[in-house]
């Protein structure tokens, strides 16, 4: 069974930047495509990036492109969602999410584990 806790999420004005982390216990991290989903009030659960467990190709949104970065360090057991140029409707509830094995899919189905989520304030 894997946990992964997330951490980093805040306020921060619009043009701000965050980071958030997910840190993994209970499984063999390198062996987990990991992504990022967020959630907005009143909205379903979306996509916002993913990086494979092998080869750490990535893939992202359209919405986020040239403003988030996704990346790991499996020496820490831990995924990054770098964030930059954030804009009110980035706000929403982030979580990570795990696959073992999988591809960097933007279906929820396809991910095994789930953190808590972690809340991104976006102020104007």
């Amino acid at each position: 069974q894997v946990q992964l806790v997330e951490s980093g999420g805040g306020l921060v004005q619009a043009g701000g930047s965050l980071r958030l982390s997910c840190k993994a216990s209970g499984g063999t991290f390198s062996h987990y495509t990991m992504a990022w989903f967020r959630q907005a009030p009143g909205k379903e659960r979306e996509f916002v990036a993913a990086i494979r467990w092998s080869g750490g190709s990535t893939v992202s949104t359209d919405s986020v492109k040239g403003r988030f970065t996704i990346s790991r360090d499996n020496a820490k057991n831990t995924v990054y969602l770098q964030m930059s140029s954030l804009k009110p409707e980035d706000t929403a509830v982030y979580y990570c999410a795990a696959a073992r094995f999988g591809d960097t899919s933007s279906r929820t189905y396809h991910y095994d584990y789930w953190g808590q989520g972690t809340q991104v304030t976006v102020s104007s």
